[in-house]
């Protein structure tokens, strides 16, 4: 391995070992482990074809793969021996580890799932493709300028990827706006050529995604957008140099950064130029590959799967009608029929401004051939609903894909929902919420098409490779067995009252808190106490998930120990990161009140070590990494009946984190697994919280009989904790009273109480000590292998092998 890595050093990256930096050794050390993945990689590929299985495709905006030399290293099991060879050459493979940049392809758990998912299907030996696009600056850096989050460009890229491998042989041409040419093939019959005004290339980048001992190497495919001719010669000639580059820069903004702002039409369109060309490409490669493999296109539903991640990809049931309609020349019912049985969607979320939809003009312009498809989809769609249901204009406009009491929108989630033979939501509650509410009249419609899948996480990276002390431990306890079966974790639950085994447990917590604590005093000039309850709420800021809640009973928290200080308080440190949507203006106050009230308190002598609170810059998956394994506290507090799944929660129960949180997403599934008495929930049901709402939601009554609330509003109103701009939270204060959507107010005084609980069960170490464990314990179901088993038996219809 060291000579290899040698090799690498001098013939692939130029470089004499006396004079190589760090960057220089961590690229030769990546080529060296990636030539370690691909020969079963291509092994993997060649005995997909031989044995002509059935491919998953998994079409996803986001795959927010992180850091992945520790990931390979992990899954392949040569991290002693990576370890070592750098050793002999005085290198430290935990100072490149730090070097790598996370790899900024999503925002949050939409992403991270995909990544999870994508190492379960190798795991279990499933020939799959992801399809996404390869973002030059992805999510924007995080950068806080007195509190107020700015954003930056991510440079990722910035020193190459060493993963990827560039394939210039795999393009394909992707066409906006034009006209439509109908032309005659028989007396009866026309076929339709969509002549586009502009076209642009799709280039892939293809990842091997490692399985679980490298049983199986996928192909995260990923496409970079560019321009047919990157130069107008003759516009550069007459001296317009900046001109001559006009089409190039408008190619490649496509995939220049991930959720560009909608704020603006030029922004709008931008979104579903992306979707659509990356949906394009992948449907146009795996059709390619189908019929390299087995011939016909005909054939397609039996040996392809494509799971839409979410509403984004939506547009990939009209591109598919469009190439099996205008390329191959299959009838419509033939080709409904094929598209119906090769697509499943997988609902997210159930927020109105995330279930897409686009202006009709927007479409009809830039992708005409395919709104002639959807009118068409919609029309007999809505013809066999007329004769099912006659006289019923209310369902009728409920399901139709056209939204005419929006400005005239296509509902996209509708086309998903109707162009797929299976629809998932990703928690039991979510995917009754489904049927409920946003899919209600189509469920009436089709009751047999909406199953759930709950979410599930990648085991090896969230606590093999994210905490390493507690997987020794757990090794040494258990057995190996517990590294590759999650049926395993069960038999921790002996040990949950073991005295002995409790204070190892709480030992390698403290020592991850230690390594927490560093960072801490590194990135931000805090000291905290490892001893001290680390209580972390670390997602996307938005106001469902309702980061203010948090921060409201952090003040009151601050106000009762300043009014009592001799009282024996839990000493505490409240930790925060995540960042908002750029033009997500609510959101980026809330993030700029996390930062006053944090300053206040912690420069406050009277609190002393009582209360801490911190909030970590640009999260990351390695930032998550860091955080995870050291938290005692997962906050999962979303309003109910309005968080999809969640991951995160998964993720602190398995490291042995206790949840407090609503009944929401896979709160309620941790708590059948883990116990009600091992996690704390508190709050409004869904069901409540949409009654509450039915009511009314101005809070004044509710704020009227909770003085210990009013206290803190009116303190955050006032500018106690914003004397620079007395005003600046008034507004934020004024939604509350009178337009408290999220509930915040109504669930205050449940979560106060909830919270005073836990600094007691912290005060008793061996019952605290015995949740976590059970915690541990109980989440085995949660692994991301059980989902995609459920996936490939349920919906994909292939063999799932491996562990």
């Amino acid at each position: 391995m060291r000579a290899a890595i040698l090799e690498k050093l001098n013939y692939s990256v130029g470089k004499r070992r006396s004079v190589a930096t760090d960057a220089d050794w961590l690229l030769a050390t990546c080529l060296a482990v990636r030539d370690r993945v691909v020969d079963r990689w291509l092994a993997g590929i060649d005995a997909a074809y031989q044995q002509g299985e059935k491919r998953v495709y998994y079409l996803s905006l986001e795959f927010l793969i992180g850091r992945l030399l520790f990931d390979n290293l992990n899954n392949l099991g040569m991290n002693p021996l990576v370890r070592a060879a750098l050793a002999g050459l005085d290198i430290d493979l935990d100072r490149l580890r730090a070097l790598e940049p996370d790899a900024a392809l999503g925002n949050g758990g939409l992403g991270r799932l995909a990544a999870c998912y994508m190492e379960s299907m190798a795991t279990l030996g499933i020939p799959a493709h992801g399809y996404g696009i390869r973002y030059d600056h992805g999510l924007f850096r995080q950068v806080m300028k007195n509190g107020w989050q700015q954003e930056y460009p991510e440079d990722w890229l910035t020193h190459g990827n060493p993963w990827e491998f560039e394939r210039p042989e795999v393009c394909y041409e992707i066409g906006f706006g034009g006209s439509i040419e109908a032309v005659p093939i028989s007396e009866a019959a026309m076929r339709h050529v969509w002549h586009p005004a502009e076209k642009v290339e799709a280039l892939a980048f293809d990842t091997p995604a490692v399985g679980w001992r490298g049983y199986r190497v996928n192909t995260l495919r990923l496409w970079s957008a560019r321009p047919i001719d990157p130069l107008r010669l003759d516009t550069f000639n007459r001296g317009d140099h900046a001109g001559a580059l006009a089409a190039q820069v408008r190619a490649e903004s496509i995939s220049k950064v991930l959720y560009p702002s909608d704020s603006t039409p030029a922004g709008l369109e931008l979104r579903l130029r992306q979707e659509y060309f990356f949906v394009s490409a992948s449907l146009q490669d795996l059709v390619r590959r189908h019929i390299k493999a087995f011939g016909h296109i005909s054939t397609l539903p039996d040996k392809t799967a494509i799971q839409l991640n979410d509403t984004h990809p939506a547009i990939g049931v009209a591109e598919l009608m469009r190439i099996l309609l205008d390329i191959h020349q299959i009838p419509w019912e033939d080709a409904w029929r094929m598209t119906q049985r090769t697509f499943s969607y997988t609902n997210h979320t159930l927020l109105p401004e995330a279930l897409e939809s686009w202006p009709l003009p927007l479409l009809e312009r830039l992708l005409p051939r395919h709104m002639q498809i959807i009118y068409l989809i919609n029309a007999l769609h809505l013809g066999q609903v007329r004769k099912e249901h006659p006289d019923d204009g209310r369902l009728l406009s409920a399901v139709s894909l056209i939204d005419e009491y929006q400005g005239r929108r296509v509902r996209m989630s509708h086309l998903a929902f109707l162009g797929s033979h299976r629809v998932n939501g990703v928690s039991g509650l979510h995917t009754d919420l489904m049927r409920e509410t946003v899919f209600h009249d189509l469920h009436t419609l089709f009751p047999d098409r909406i199953i759930n899948v709950t979410n599930g996480i990648a085991f090896r990276r969230w606590l093999h490779e994210a905490n390493p002390k507690l997987t020794k431990l757990l090794v040494e306890t258990v057995g190996p067995e517990i590294l590759d079966h999650e049926e395993a974790f069960a038999r921790l639950r002996p040990l949950a009252t073991d005295s002995v085994f409790q204070q190892r447990f709480a030992a390698v917590r403290y020592l991850n808190k230690l390594a927490l604590a560093d960072l801490i005093r590194k990135e931000l000039e805090i000291r905290v106490d490892p001893a001290a309850l680390f209580d972390v709420h670390i997602k996307r800021f938005h106001e469902y998930k309702r980061q203010l809640l948090n921060i409201l009973e952090t003040i009151a928290l601050y106000n009762a120990i300043r009014a009592q200080p001799m009282n024996d308080w839990t000493p505490r440190v409240k930790i925060f990161a995540g960042k908002a949507a750029a033009s997500y203006q609510t959101a980026k106050l809330i993030i700029k009140l996390a930062h006053d009230v944090a300053r206040v308190i912690n420069s406050d002598p009277t609190v002393r070590n009582a209360l801490k609170v911190v909030f970590l810059p640009n999260y990351s998956v390695s930032l998550a990494e860091m955080i995870i394994p050291a938290a005692d506290l997962s906050e999962q507090i979303s309003t109910a009946g309005m968080e999809a799944s969640g991951t995160g929660n998964m993720k602190f129960a398995l490291n042995g984190a206790l949840t407090i949180g609503t009944l929401d997403g896979a709160n309620v599934e941790i708590r059948e697994h883990v116990g009600a008495e091992n996690i704390f929930i508190f709050g409004l049901t869904a069901e409540e919280v949409a009654a509450s709402r039915a009511r009314g939601i101005d809070a004044g009554d509710v704020i009227a009989g909770s003085p210990l609330l009013a206290e803190v509003l009116d303190a955050v109103e006032s500018g106690v904790f914003s004397p620079d701009e007395r005003d600046r939270y008034r507004g934020l204060v004024d939604s509350l009273r009178y337009h408290d959507y999220f509930m915040l107010c109504a669930d205050f005084d449940a979560y106060y109480a909830a919270q005073r609980e836990l600094a007691a069960l912290w005060n008793r170490p061996d019952a605290w000590w015995k949740s976590a464990i059970l915690n541990t314990a109980g989440v085995g179901w949660f692994s991301s292998d059980r989902s995609i088993r459920e996936y490939a038996a349920e919906i994909w219809g292939v063999p799932a092998r491996g562990p």
